[in-house]
């Protein structure tokens, strides 16, 4: 029996990843700045690239780099993760007929403007900005044309990486289960860190198909003020409600668990942003140890005198859930 006959292609999909991209936008003696690194995968009539050895169906994937430079320099929506990785997946899904899906994976990375002393007040600075932080926007988009070219839909999920937070009180864990294999003791005061991993996805989107001969344009359907713009995929504050929902539950939650914060922080986010459906979060529990000093007769493990501890990496904890609109 023939290799051919065994076996079948059953999925393709292929295209540039880690495509970094630094834009600068300038308004006057204000400017603006993103860094992100692109990722674009396309699916579609391809196969026979890969059982035929027929390259006439692969749009390079150095094509697909130099695309993603072009659009970053002459699309309007480049400040913003979500409109720049729609845009660009709307484009190839136009433009090339053979190509029906488009997945664009946006990460931008913190820059923050550096504040300056002016008539004894701070202000930001104009064009001066720095590393904000470790933690990571993420955007997933997929532009799926597979229903017609003039019936793109857009499906949008967005959040947050390597978020590290940590309180040091207000924290416990009690009452878990117990049986012949439970060493671990109950406390009612511990330290709380955690690197967060946030996503949230919106209701599928009608995305506008591009009416020039290029399939350059990209035409935001909702605008700010309209009816259905709040808490949608257009909303431009939704990460900031996101990260900032994240980090004050986090802050002032009496957590009983990481489980019981976990869900009230996703609770927050489907309660101040209509379209999101639903939320995830991935909570590796970080785990600090108090010193034991019982030997030199000090208590430094009872919760209200523990005050030196050891940062453990491995093995920890991980908490995970989808929370969805009902």
């Amino acid at each position: 029996m023939s290799a051919s006959t065994l076996s079948e292609l059953t999925a393709a999909r292929y295209g540039k990843t880690s495509v970094r991209v630094f834009r600068v936008v300038r308004e006057g003696s204000w400017q603006h700045i993103v860094e992100y690194n692109v990722e674009s995968l396309l699916e579609g009539a391809i196969s026979t690239s890969y059982t035929e050895a027929d390259n006439s169906v692969v749009v390079a994937t150095d094509s697909i780099k130099n695309i993603t430079y072009y659009l970053a320099k002459i699309s309007p929506h480049i400040l913003n993760a979500e409109k720049f990785a729609l845009h660009l997946g709307t484009f190839f899904v136009s433009k090339y007929a053979h190509i029906s899906k488009a997945f664009v994976t946006v990460e931008q990375l913190r820059w923050t403007r550096i504040q300056v002393p002016d008539n004894g007040k701070l202000v930001e600075h104009p064009h001066a900005f720095f590393r904000d932080g470790d933690d990571k926007r993420i955007v997933k988009v997929e532009v799926d044309g597979t229903a017609g070219k003039d019936k793109l839909v857009g499906k949008v999920v967005a959040g947050i990486s390597d978020l590290l937070v940590l309180k040091s009180t207000g924290s416990a864990f009690e009452n878990f289960f117990r049986d012949e294999f439970t060493t671990l003791v109950p406390v009612n005061d511990r330290i709380f860190s955690t690197s967060v991993d946030l996503t949230y996805t919106f209701a599928d989107i009608a995305l506008p198909a591009p009416t020039d001969e290029k399939k350059f344009d990209f035409v935001v359907p909702v605008q700010k003020g309209a009816d259905g713009y709040a808490g949608s995929v257009w909303d431009e504050d939704v990460p900031a409600r996101a990260r900032t929902a994240t980090l004050e539950t986090f802050a002032v939650d009496e957590s009983a668990s990481v489980q019981a914060t976990l869900y009230k922080m996703a609770q927050r986010i489907i309660a101040e942003n209509a379209h999101v459906s639903t939320v995830s979060y991935s909570l590796p529990n970080k785990h600090y140890i108090p010193v034991d000093m019982k030997y030199i007769g000090v208590d430094n493990t009872t919760p209200a005198h523990a005050e030196v501890f050891v940062p453990i990496a491995h093995p920890s904890g991980l908490i995970t859930a989808t929370i969805s609109r009902k």
